[in-house]
């Protein structure tokens, strides 16, 4: 069994989110499995071609946060949070 290493653990969640890097040009779908305050783990199809640092965009919460990779295998990768969760709605003023 394979030893945990998260300050936090993590909580179980089916999310769909967005990679997206490439000046906002490159976008791979993915869903979100797990997640804490400091990271998560992602599902996609294939990780060939994901950067190691990039946006993700979280659909139903309507915010995006930069994230780097931490490991990754074919269709599988946990990222860390680099910074704070931007909301992509417009507030009025």
């Amino acid at each position: 069994m394979t030893e945990e290493r998260r300050a936090e653990p993590r909580r179980r969640t089916l999310k769909s989110a967005r990679i997206v890097f490439g000046g906002l040009s490159q976008v791979f779908n993915c869903t979100i499995r797990n997640a804490n305050e400091t990271g998560a783990l992602l599902v996609l199809p294939s990780t060939v071609g994901v950067p190691n640092n990039f946006l993700l965009y979280i659909d139903n919460e309507s915010n995006r946060r930069p994230v780097e990779v931490v490991w990754r295998s074919d269709d599988r990768m946990g990222v860390r949070y680099i910074g704070p969760a931007e909301s992509l709605l417009k507030r009025a003023i």
